[in-house]
């Protein structure tokens, strides 16, 4: 299984992008990339290639529910974790 996150170009420079995810800044290809993207759209990004472009609504839509697991998961480790002495 994969997994890609959306994320929101802030600069491009040929065929490299920086982009951030909640707050988080990485550098990736656009070379996977099959339409142009520009500054503010949000792709898809799997392994450091950029894969797919996405709406705002359907990144923040899915951004949302990454959230929502992330805190499902830590809840759960937290309930099941033993007690500190």
């Amino acid at each position: 299984m994969c997994l890609a996150i959306p994320s929101r170009i802030i600069k491009m420079h040929n065929m490299m992008a920086t982009v951030d995810v909640m707050g988080a800044r990485r550098d990736v290809s656009l070379m996977l990339l099959p339409e142009e993207a520009a500054e503010g759209d949000f792709v898809l990004v799997h392994a450091g290639f950029a894969i797919q472009k996405v709406s705002e609504e359907a990144a923040h839509d899915a951004l949302r529910l990454l959230g929502e697991l992330v805190r499902e998961m830590e809840e759960s480790e937290n309930r099941d974790a033993p007690p500190r002495p």
